[in-house]
């Protein structure tokens, strides 16, 4: 019966208690900081002030370099990182080309451009002003010092030689592209990159047109032709050899390009939307008019032929040719050799028949001079001039 009493007693106590400490939480609630729910990101956006939204600061010291991308295998990616054929190039942003070589920030202040998206075979006229008006565009800002061009390597060689013709700066434009994927073991695109931005900042590319650079070889852009599908050392320069090498991100120069280009030459591309058509017509033997035929009546002003030997004729296609130079369309002996000069009157009468000759231009080469040449004048001789010259 004693034991009644107790329990009364102890929540009489426990009460007490409660009714003291409340006033304490109380306070402690008070001066201590509410804690909200995390908004949503696009709700509550960075200051512009924190790190993550501000531009990175620019080194004064370093040249300020622009990176166009247009796709192509070093922007590639493969299933597996042996796969180094039958991969899907232009998949990767410039944002990606460029992060993925934090190095580059201690040769250049770089900033990007997606300028196009594409496998390099796709590359059209249009796509090639497009390129080379922004490449005009950004090279007539004071802050620029160079621009480098990532490119298919497929028709590389075309769009550097196009550059070579229309830019109209003497700043250093550098064309570069990788044969293996970024996915692949021992891609060679990002060496490769970081090589085109050291020759882009440099003081000494100055005022030495267009350049191609692969696998540490530095070519020009008139000179270099794609020459084996698959190697690394694919790049070549079979007359005259390279321009120099990089080492250690500096470029190393042995020679000079003698053939006039960019601001030497008369072409301007700013107003064009277009240019002639100009058609590549293959010498074979016991080959017949039927696709010259109908490249001209497809709408071609001028047909480069990519002839046997020193651009020899057949027999066969001769006459169809002769017949079409007579109805104004501008014939351009070339060579399927990759190699060597086209000997003016050597293995055709040029003269007589109003032919020109390509010197040692590569067919596709060709056809872009003639496409440019072809915006300024119709006239053979004065192409003629043209291909001697640039």
């Amino acid at each position: 019966m004693r034991k009644k009493p107790f329990v009364p007693a102890v929540l009489a106590v426990l009460t007490l208690s409660i009714l003291m400490l409340m006033p304490m939480m109380a306070s402690r609630s008070q001066s201590a900081p509410q804690v909200a729910p995390a908004p949503a990101i696009a709700q509550s956006p960075a200051p512009a002030s924190t790190p993550a939204a501000s531009p990175s600061p620019l080194n004064a010291s370093l040249p300020n370099v622009v990176l166009l991308a247009t796709g192509g295998t070093i922007a590639g990616t493969g299933a597996t990182s042996t796969t180094t054929v039958g991969y899907q190039a232009a998949t990767l942003p410039v944002e990606s080309l460029i992060s993925a070589v934090p190095e580059l920030k201690n040769i250049a202040n770089i900033t990007g451009e997606q300028v196009l998206q594409i496998a390099s075979e796709n590359m059209t006229v249009e796509g090639l002003l497009k390129i080379a008006k922004r490449v005009n565009e950004l090279l007539a800002q004071p802050e620029v010092n160079g621009i480098v061009i990532t490119h298919g390597t497929d028709t590389l060689e075309e769009t550097a030689y196009f550059l070579n013709l229309v830019t109209k700066s003497e700043k250093p434009v550098v064309v570069v592209g990788a044969m293996r994927p970024a996915t692949a073991l021992s891609a060679d695109g990002p060496l490769n990159l970081y090589n085109a931005v050291a020759i882009a900042g440099s003081p000494e590319a100055i005022g030495k047109g267009v350049f191609v650079l692969l696998n540490d070889q530095i070519s020009a852009a008139r000179e270099v032709t794609k020459t084996n599908t698959t190697s690394l050392n694919t790049f070549q320069a079979h007359d005259v050899g390279y321009l120099g090498y990089v080492q250690l991100g500096k470029p190393y120069f042995y020679r000079l390009p003698i053939r006039k280009h960019t601001v030497a030459t008369p072409f301007e591309v700013g107003t064009l939307t277009a240019l002639p058509q100009v058609d590549i017509i293959y010498g074979y033997g016991s080959n017949r008019p039927a696709m010259l035929n109908a490249a001209i009546a497809d709408g071609a002003k001028g047909i480069v032929y990519a002839g046997v030997g020193n651009g020899s004729i057949s027999v066969q296609l001769e006459p169809a040719v002769i017949a079409a130079s007579k109805k104004g369309i501008i014939i351009a002996r070339s060579s399927r050799t990759g190699a060597g000069r086209v000997v003016r009157n050597g293995e055709e009468k040029d003269d007589e028949n109003g032919f020109i000759v390509t010197d040692n231009l590569t067919p596709q080469k060709a056809r872009l001079l003639l496409m440019l040449g072809l915006t300024l004048t119709s006239d053979p001789q004065e192409l003629q001039e043209m291909f001697d010259t640039y």
